[in-house]
């Protein structure tokens, strides 16, 4: 079995009214990760991965893309233990 793994990650860009949480959301449940997405005040859109280590490196590579609209300048990513997150949601 694949060692799990999170992923504490802030994108910033032109990230917010562009779909990106949707579309984050949709991907991490595609590849079987846990965890969730919310917009920030600061324009920037945060979230967290958990799940195995490849599928989690794949959302942290995703972020660099993003939704077809978005725009990424920088993604910050801190990696850690697992908390046991169930399901991927968007925050508010």
């Amino acid at each position: 079995m694949t060692d799990r793994m999170r992923a504490h990650v802030c994108v910033s860009g032109k990230v917010q009214g562009v779909y990106y949480r949707a579309t984050t959301r949709d991907e991490a449940r595609e590849r079987g990760v846990d965890g969730w997405v919310k917009n920030l005040d600061d324009g920037r859109v945060e979230a967290v991965f958990e799940g195995p280590e490849d599928a989690v490196e794949s959302m942290v590579e995703w972020c660099h893309e993003g939704s077809s609209r978005a725009r990424v300048d920088d993604v910050e990513a801190e990696y850690g233990e697992p908390e046991g997150i169930d399901g991927f949601e968007i925050r508010r």
